[in-house]
């Protein structure tokens, strides 16, 4: 179990490891089919496969050549087939991992009868040898064919210039990092049937988006939603393990759990096991929409929480099946972040809805020149003015008024963020708004420098906007385990709360979040933001915004203006809300 979708069962293609006559060149010689033909080659001797010759040649350098690549591939792959772990793990750069991991692959994760078929690197140049692999899994009696794919890169020692396979444990499988393991055995969290708020099933197939929250809420309740454990293949992290799966009461063991990155991952069920049934917050129709509208756009996530409560509605991302960036991404959130910086100024009172605020094309703090886009000024404006249209002098000209700590303070102690006490009931980054100084410190105000979010962070800044007060947001009922809820430690007041949702509705009415804003109501508030990214041709575009008991945040990596990119993402959730 673990916080990606089950790995599919692929059927493999194998090859046959056949012993030829022990006179052949001295020693033992594997055929590896491939294809059509067979390719002999020795695995023995001084100068085999990736072997170095007498001491009167040359140090061979440079990248492996194409018959080297193949040549070394196909003896570790046949040494691995044939169970030789030590064998095998000679013909890798690190000997003692690649042994070890070898030898746990057969012992503990009880995969046998193994067969390998190698692929074509994609080029004649490429070191990277695709391959196909099938093994059949045997635990007490039982037993079912188990296939993937993965890839191996052959790689040549500087020392003598040998070529061997550059160890790495997805090697042996793809889910496979540092010290993870594959095992076989009775599960040690039952399977669930989550369902959604109206009681209908979510699966990974019908959502492909939670596939990895499916099975971080496995891991996390599966023994509480009263189901029985099977026999499985999984994948067990390193990081956490059993030890991240604390059966005490309270706060701290509840986010010990949450805080495992990975949840472990089965692989392939020998005996399923009876599930038992977890009741969660998500909108079946809503997360529908989320995956739908993810799908159109590259590197796009969104979520939705429910301001009143906390709850969380739906969540997706463009590639479902990667890493969660909806609840666990940790980039700058640009203009997005004003929305925290304008509650600090105006109870500071730095700053009014309707009082002058200077908002000039450039502005200087700590030896950095700030400027807006396209170094705009608003002479005479209002700092409601500054707001919906994004002005980022009118933030950075208040930073010599504040002390380094300011914003920190007041994200953590107002909107609940950078705590890392969240509890949702999977893995989250809790948002990140470090103390720094000088231009960095500026630059926080605007949401660059070191602050770091993610959707589910920003769209609980706007339900914090709509509700007046931080809830934190959660998928699974804290009644089902007794835990408590993360609390931030003071609320905004009403005057502050109040002036928020006057310039957030503002900006949607007539500041750069108009056009997806348009047509929603009067009940509504939004914030656009664009953070530049070292290295990208174009700025992250943000988009965070509510409307009525619905707010939503969402991301487009390199997306460019976020009214442009994410803002009609959102508009959509807020739309399907209805």
């Amino acid at each position: 179990m673990g916080k990606r979708r089950r790995a599919a069962e692929r059927k493999g293609v194998g090859f046959r490891n056949t012993r030829v006559h022990p006179g052949v060149l001295g020693g033992a010689a594997v055929v590896v089919v491939c294809g059509v033909g067979a390719t002999a080659f020795a695995l023995s001797g001084g100068s085999g496969p990736g072997g170095s010759g007498g001491d009167a040649k040359p140090v061979p350098s440079g990248p492996p050549t194409s018959a080297e690549v193949r040549h070394t591939a196909r003896a570790f792959l046949a040494a691995w087939a044939e169970g030789d772990a030590a064998r095998a793990a000679a013909l890798t750069d690190d000997r003692t991992a690649a042994k070890k991991a070898l030898t746990s692959y057969r012992e503990e994760g009880h995969l046998t009868k193994v067969r390998l078929t190698p692929g074509k690197p994609a080029g004649r140049a490429s070191a990277e040898v695709p391959f196909k692999a099938a093994a059949t899994v045997s635990y007490k009696k039982q037993n079912k064919p188990f296939a993937y794919e993965s890839e191996l890169t052959v790689v040549r020692r500087k020392s003598d210039g040998r070529t061997l396979v550059g160890w790495r444990p997805s090697v042996l499988h793809p889910e496979l990092r540092a010290g993870d393991r594959l095992i076989t055995g009775e599960a040690g969290d039952p399977p669930i049937k989550a369902v959604d708020r109206d009681g209908g099933e979510l699966t990974a197939a019908k959502y492909p988006s939670l596939g990895t929250v499916l099975d971080g809420l496995r891991e996390k309740f599966g023994k509480k939603a009263g189901g029985t454990a099977g026999v499985e293949l999984r994948v067990v992290r390193a990081d956490g393990g059993d030890a991240a799966k604390s059966t005490r009461d309270g706060a701290d063991s509840a986010k010990k759990a949450d805080a495992k990155a990975r949840p472990d991952k089965t692989l392939l069920a020998l005996s399923p096991g009876t599930p038992g049934t977890l009741k969660t917050t998500l909108s079946g129709s809503l997360q529908s929409a989320a995956e739908r509208e993810t799908a159109k756009r590259k590197l796009a996530s969104v979520v939705v929480v429910k301001p009143s409560t906390g709850e969380i509605l739906a969540a997706a991302n463009s590639n479902p099946t990667g890493f969660n960036t909806a609840f666990q991404g940790s980039l700058a959130p640009g203009s997005t972040m004003k929305v925290v910086s304008a509650s600090m100024l105006l109870e500071k009172k730095l700053a009014g809805v309707d009082k002058k605020h200077p908002c000039p094309k450039y502005e200087t703090y700590g030896g950095w020149k700030f400027q807006n886009d396209d170094k705009f000024q608003i002479k005479n404006g209002t700092f409601r003015a500054s707001f919906a249209r994004s002005c980022n002098t009118a933030f950075i000209s208040q930073a010599k008024k504040l002390e380094n700590d300011s914003l920190t303070r007041q994200a953590q102690d107002v909107f609940g963020l950078g705590r890392d006490n969240w509890s949702i009931g999977v893995p989250t980054f809790d948002g990140a708004v470090p103390v720094q100084s000088h231009a960095q410190m500026a630059a926080s105000l605007i949401g660059q420098g070191g602050v770091r979010m993610n959707p589910l962070n920003m769209a609980s800044v706007a339900a914090t906007v709509k509700s007046g007060t931080f809830k934190q947001p959660y998928l699974v009922s804290p009644d089902v385990d007794d835990r408590e809820l993360a609390t931030a430690p003071r609320r905004m007041s009403g005057a502050t709360a109040s002036a928020l949702r006057d310039l957030m509705h503002y900006t949607a009415v007539a500041g750069t979040a108009v056009k997806p804003m348009r047509g929603l109501g009067s009940d509504t508030g939004a914030k656009t933001g664009s953070a530049e990214v070292d290295g990208q041709k174009k700025p992250n575009g943000w988009f965070t915004a509510y409307r009525g008991d619905l707010a939503s945040a969402a991301v487009v990596q390199q997306g460019g203006h976020g009214g442009d990119s994410a803002g009609p993402l959102v508009r959509a959730m807020l739309l399907a809300g209805d």
